[in-house]
C-alpha cells in the first residue's frame, strides 16, 4: 500500500469527470486499499475521492464513525459508481477538503439523501443517510463530477473562511 500525493487547487485535473468503474479486479481493491491510507494519512480526513489523487474512476471512501458527531452512520464505507437516487431537505454547514487546504466554507447541502452504490466486488448496496454523513457523501460525490465545495458556497465573500488549525 502507498500514500498517494493529493491533487490541491488550482490544479485543473481536480474539474475533470470521472468515469463509472466497469472492472471490479484486484487492481480495483489494490487502488482502493491505497485510496483508504492516503485518507487515513490526511489531517482528520472522513473522506476521499479517486480525483483527489488524480484516479478518474467513481469512487469514494469515507468514514464519518470518529468524527465529534458520529452518529447515525454507517461506519467506513467504500463506495463505488455512487448516486444519490433521492434527496430531502436543506442544511447549511462549514465543510473542508484535502484538496483545498487552506479553506472552509458554509455549504447549502440536502439533509437526508438515499445512494445507491457497488461495493469494491460490484455487489449494490443502498444506503439512507442523515446529517454529517449525508453531507460528506455529497462532497465526495461531488469531486466525481469535477465538482469542489468553494463551487457551492453562497458567497466567496462572506462563506470562505481561511482555515485556523488543521488537525
Amino acid at each position: 500500500m502507498a500514500v498517494l500525493d493529493i491533487l490541491t487547487l488550482p490544479d485543473e485535473r481536480l474539474k475533470q469527470v470521472s468515469a463509472p468503474v466497469t472492472a471490479f479486479d484486484d487492481a480495483l481493491r489494490a487502488f482502493i486499499a491505497d485510496l483508504e491510507e492516503t485518507r487515513q494519512a490526511g489531517p482528520s480526513a472522513v473522506g476521499i475521492a479517486a480525483p483527489q489523487v488524480g484516479h478518474f474512476q467513481r469512487i469514494v471512501i469515507m468514514d464519518c464513525s470518529l468524527t465529534r458527531k458520529p452518529v447515525p452512520n454507517h461506519g467506513r464505507l467504500v463506495l463505488v459508481n455512487p448516486e444519490i437516487t433521492e434527496w430531502d431537505g436543506h442544511d447549511v454547514g462549514r465543510e473542508g477538503c484535502l484538496s483545498i487546504p487552506d479553506y472552509t466554507g458554509n455549504v447549502v447541502r440536502a439533509a437526508r439523501i438515499k445512494l445507491s452504490a457497488q461495493d469494491p466486488r460490484g455487489d449494490s448496496l443502498s444506503f439512507e443517510m442523515t446529517g454529517f454523513e449525508a453531507r460528506c457523501a455529497q462532497h465526495e460525490m461531488d469531486h466525481l463530477d469535477g465538482l469542489l465545495f468553494i463551487d457551492r458556497v453562497v458567497s466567496r465573500r462572506t462563506d470562505l473562511f481561511r482555515r485556523k488549525v488543521y488537525k
